[in-house]
């Protein structure tokens, strides 16, 4: 019998649905137990840093990494497994783009501080006291991971070889993915295990050539059935977003979210999003154009819902002059 291969399974700054979705592939587990063993996998398993620390240079055959890197525990973790494993895989949307936390990049560290534990309705902080990543007890030194001041997907911090994209993956690019693994038929590296066309196109829906007047939520409207979401003004992110997933949101009325990132021939998924909804809109005139544009809840969150870190945009930068007045600020 053929020497098994070895996977390991790290969770960084995500919610912990990929690693649900792993056994969402249902009885087919059974067939990656036949071909592969589990040799990290701490969400799971009582694996130790020191386990890793104390394996031998790429003998890790495929590491499935989800989550974005938020922090100097996560951005550790991601350059030991690298230097362990052959084949680094971003699972899953935050690993791949940012995903969800990647929103925080619209704000600062401090910002994300002061609003944590001292500005919430609920917190008690009279003091006004911060979380330190050293403090000296009784007992001896405590120390916590770094919070980084920005969030960054996988690949802006060390090279990734496959993206399988998804919030969370599908089960049939997870089995997709493992029997090319075990097979052996992996495609050249870097690359992306999904579609390269937009959702839009196996979206099943059918176009009315409609112009919208106002782009409502999906809770305020029941859309038809077989119509473009967008269309009927339920702003979706279909336009601007890789194939692969099947259209599975919109079979269910469900608009296109985004989540696995824009395809190869698109620069910035929410420039792409935000041009497919003016294309559609009923006005000419700059203020109707507004008017109808402010009808779009929270545009940042939705269009770059997924991609914030990757984007153009990439974080909340200061001009000069703030950076200078932030600066005078934080001596006083």
């Amino acid at each position: 019998m053929a020497e098994k291969l070895k996977f390991a399974f790290y969770w960084a700054a995500s919610c912990g649905g990929c690693e649900v979705a792993v056994l969402d592939i249902d009885q087919k587990i059974l067939d990656v137990i036949q071909v592969a063993d589990i040799v990290f996998w701490p969400c799971a398993m009582d694996f130790k840093y020191k386990d890793v620390e104390a394996m031998e240079d790429k003998s890790i055959d495929v590491c499935f990494f989800n989550g974005a890197v938020r922090s100097s525990e996560q951005e550790h973790l991601a350059h030991l497994l690298r230097r362990k494993s052959k084949v680094m895989v971003a699972f899953g949307s935050c690993a791949c783009f940012g995903g969800i936390p990647g929103l925080a990049n619209l704000y600062t560290k401090e910002e994300i501080m002061r609003r944590q534990y001292i500005e919430t309705p609920t917190t008690v902080n009279p003091e006004k006291t911060m979380p330190q990543t050293s403090y000296m007890a009784p007992e001896g030194e405590l120390t916590i991971p770094e919070f980084y001041e920005s969030v960054n997907s996988l690949g802006q911090v060390i090279d990734v070889d496959y993206y399988l994209p998804g919030c969370p993956p599908p089960p049939e690019l997870v089995v997709a993915a493992v029997e090319a693994i075990a097979k052996g038929n992996l495609p050249a590296a870097p690359a992306i295990i999904a579609g390269n066309k937009t959702v839009c196109e196996e979206c099943p829906r059918t176009k009315a050539e409609k112009i919208v007047k106002k782009f409502k939520r999906v809770h305020q409207v029941i859309p038809e059935d077989d119509v473009c979401l967008l269309e009927q003004g339920i702003v979706c992110c279909g336009p601007g977003t890789r194939s692969g997933c099947g259209a599975q949101c919109l079979q269910v009325n469900m608009p296109c979210r985004g989540c696995f990132g824009p395809p190869d021939h698109v620069t910035d998924q929410g420039a792409k999003l935000l041009s497919a909804l003016t294309s559609i809109m009923d006005a000419e005139d700059p203020e109707k154009i507004m008017e109808i544009t402010k009808s779009i809840a929270d545009p940042a969150g939705t269009f770059y819902r997924f991609s914030m870190p990757v984007s153009l945009l990439e974080k909340k930068h200061f001009t000069k002059e703030a950076s200078e007045k932030k600066d005078v600020a934080e001596v006083k």
